[in-house]
């Protein structure tokens, strides 16, 4: 949980460093004519690493091994009179093939789609309505046991509607704060469900382990949300997209917030080539994660802070 809180922090820092900054670019943007910041804003980045790693007779040792990774990540605003509306979509996916091993092993996988309207309240506050959808394209397993299905296509997927305030002072950053959300989590994978998989209510058996009712497919949660997301090109060829989710289900335990922060930074080489570094931090307190905490060699399935980190220079587009 420490990390967690560090991270929080470095978060919040690296806003308000960023805000405090303000580049001859947008001065003179800010005095071209009202009909250059109303309308459509739309782009994104779309890129596609490969890695490949090929040994022979090499005395160090080591393994064969190639890897790829896609990602896209687009946006399209839209702002006129009184009203906003922003839309995005991130699809990343990515596969390694290590060794003599014949099967691919999946390294990223996720679709997350968002929409917010907005109507202004008073300047820079807007009443506001948001609906996301998250979930990932094909199963996963436990790595090395690939025998063991941990998910899938809509196990788990996310399905958060909320209404609340969106505070909305430029174009790089937005917070949004709910009052009342509601979360729908689905685990489409009846055996997944049976075993009570990322927090849905598991099967129920008797004394002799006999089925007497399937696990639930679906949990809801209502709570508060809160969102922030900042969008900025730190330099001519270095942007950034980071995105903080805090949920607190009021249900159950609303003192244990479950987050989700991501973030991607590019940095171009010229027009066809950069590198772009992903990460992504989920602490959810519904979802029980095996390990050994204590190297005693007893396994605790608790929950646990996940990180994912993905590194790739290749093709990449930006628009």
């Amino acid at each position: 949980m420490k990390k967690i809180v560090l991270l929080l922090a470095m978060f919040i820092i690296l806003i308000c460093t960023s805000y405090s900054q303000t580049t001859e670019a947008e001065n003179q943007l800010r005095t071209q004519s009202s009909d250059s910041t109303e309308g459509w804003k739309k782009g994104g980045v779309i890129s596609l690493n490969l890695s490949q790693t090929s040994l022979t007779n090499w005395a160090a040792g080591g393994q064969n091994a190639l890897a790829a990774n896609g990602l896209a990540s687009l946006f399209a605003n839209y702002k006129k009179d009184k009203s906003i509306w922003a839309s995005s979509l991130d699809i990343g996916y990515g596969i390694l093939k290590q060794g003599k091993d014949e099967d691919l092993f999946k390294t990223d996988d996720k679709i997350d789609l968002l929409s917010k309207y907005g109507r202004q309240a008073i300047k820079k506050w807007y009443y506001a309505a948001l609906l996301n959808f998250k979930t990932q394209m094909t199963a996963g397993y436990n790595y090395p046991n690939d025998s063991v299905k941990i998910s899938g296509a809509f196990a788990p997927a996310y399905i958060l509607g909320s209404l609340g305030m969106d505070y909305k002072p430029n174009d790089d950053f937005s917070m949004y704060i709910s009052p009342v959300t509601s979360k729908i989590t689905i685990v489409i994978d009846q055996n997944l469900a049976n075993s009570g998989a990322f927090g849905v209510a598991p099967a129920d058996t008797n004394s002799n382990r006999v089925l007497v009712s399937e696990g639930k497919k679906a949990r809801f949660e209502i709570g508060g949300y809160i969102r922030m997301e900042y969008r900025k090109n730190l330099m001519e060829n270095i942007s950034i997209l980071t995105r903080l989710d805090l949920f607190s289900n009021y249900l159950n335990n609303p003192q244990n917030i479950d987050v989700n922060w991501e973030t991607l930074l590019t940095m171009k080489v010229n027009k066809y080539i950069s590198a772009t570094l992903s990460t992504n931090l989920i602490y959810d307190d519904d979802i029980d994660i095996a390990g050994d905490s204590n190297n005693d060699g007893i396994i605790e399935y608790v929950p646990r802070a996940q990180f994912k980190e993905v590194l790739g220079i290749g093709f990449s587009y930006n628009f």
